[in-house]
């Protein structure tokens, strides 16, 4: 018998309150807290859930990384036509731009740092809403 799971992407962050805050704005989401005071997570429609931890000796990562090496990331899906909405849409929720140029069309991927440094993208999806 298999055992029933859930994945839950934990961000480390220094203020989990304003960091959980920023993607439940950014995810159309809500913020739940549990009995630990330093785990919030962030629920929303669609399967939508990863939670903030309070790391106190936390450092943003850099990126990219001087080596190239792959970080984790989120990959946030956007219907084509909507991406620059999105995009004001994160920038104005306090996201840092870190490569955004507009590639155009289905391959479009704009990546971003969120309050604590992390870095996510806004990624085109050609012809078809973002649930789909």
């Amino acid at each position: 018998m298999t055992v029933s799971k859930t994945s839950v992407l934990v961000l480390d962050s220094a203020e989990p309150e304003a960091l959980a805050e920023f993607y439940a704005a950014l995810l159309d989401a809500r913020t739940e807290r549990g009995t630990d005071p330093d785990f919030i997570e962030v629920v929303g429609q669609d399967g939508v859930r990863l939670a903030v931890w309070r790391d106190h000796g936390y450092a943003p990562p850099s990126w990219p990384r001087p080596d190239d090496s792959q970080q984790a990331h989120l990959h946030i899906l956007v219907a084509q036509e909507d991406m620059d909405e999105a995009e004001r849409e994160a920038v104005g929720l306090g996201a840092r731009p870190v490569e955004t140029r507009d590639n155009s069309g289905p391959r479009d991927v704009r990546t971003y740092a969120d309050p604590a440094g992390h870095s996510f993208t806004l990624a085109a999806r050609e012809g078809r809403s973002a649930m789909e």
